[in-house]
């Protein structure tokens, strides 16, 4: 089972960590590609068969497993969550920083304002999920220090 364990969290580490370095790259040109959101939903992937890990390491019935195992595992996916609420509220707050209700107000801007509108919403957005990348790598590489006990 220790070797599942490494394997598993190994590889969803490198995977988001290439998201995480992908997504500062993109918030850094301000740039957004259709892409990205792909590997994004590839890490969240990542963090759910961590949690999968855990839930095996626990049907198998290993016994002396420390507690930071099953918090490196499961806290990835609370983070993804976390991390999805976070990109509505960033959504919102540029919308309310620019004295905008919603689309409605955005469809009566001019194009060069809606473009301004829509990149500082993606710019933002890309920056959660690139910060919840990086997280999930951590916590991933923690599991790698943690399996030893199972």
């Amino acid at each position: 089972m220790s070797t599942a364990v490494l394997i598993v969290s190994l590889l969803v580490a490198g995977i988001s960590f290439a998201t995480g370095a992908w997504g500062a790259w993109l918030w850094w040109g301000f740039a957004a590609e259709d892409r990205y959101w792909i590997a994004i939903r590839a890490t969240q992937l990542g963090a759910l068969m961590l949690a999968l890990v855990a839930g095996a390491v626990w049907v198998s019935g290993a016994s002396d497993v420390p507690w930071l195992f099953w918090l490196y595992c499961l806290l990835p996916v609370a983070i993804s969550m976390i991390a999805e609420q976070l990109r509505i509220v960033a959504a919102e707050q540029v919308l309310e920083r620019r004295g905008l209700d919603g689309a409605a107000d955005v469809d009566r801007l001019d194009e060069a304002g809606q473009r301004g509108v829509v990149r500082e919403i993606v710019r933002r957005e890309v920056g959660i999920m690139t910060v919840s990348a990086f997280v999930i790598c951590f916590l991933a590489l923690r599991v790698t220090v943690e399996r030893s006990g199972i």
